[in-house]
């Protein structure tokens, strides 16, 4: 899958994973979703590399590691940024 549908994905990514982890963030809205876009990538290797899972296009499984990834660097975030 092309780097230009895991930014589209990572857009979407960070929004929801704004709204799966609210909390003041350190930086603004633009911060949060360049996040779920590194996020979404990040995520996109990581379940091809280690869990198998097939990232093809824009499907389900897709959407949710994008969303998986875009969580967990948005924790990772407010962790060092604090």
């Amino acid at each position: 899958m092309g780097i230009l549908t895991w930014i589209i994905f990572g857009l979407i990514a960070g929004a929801i994973a704004k709204a799966i982890h609210p909390g003041a963030d350190p930086g603004d809205w633009i911060v949060t979703i360049l996040i779920g876009i590194i996020g979404a990538v990040v995520g996109g290797w990581l379940g091809s590399m280690i869990f198998g899972v097939d990232v093809t296009g824009f499907n389900i499984s897709s959407f949710l590691v994008a969303i998986g990834g875009a969580v967990i660097c948005l924790a990772i975030y407010r962790m060092v940024a604090k």
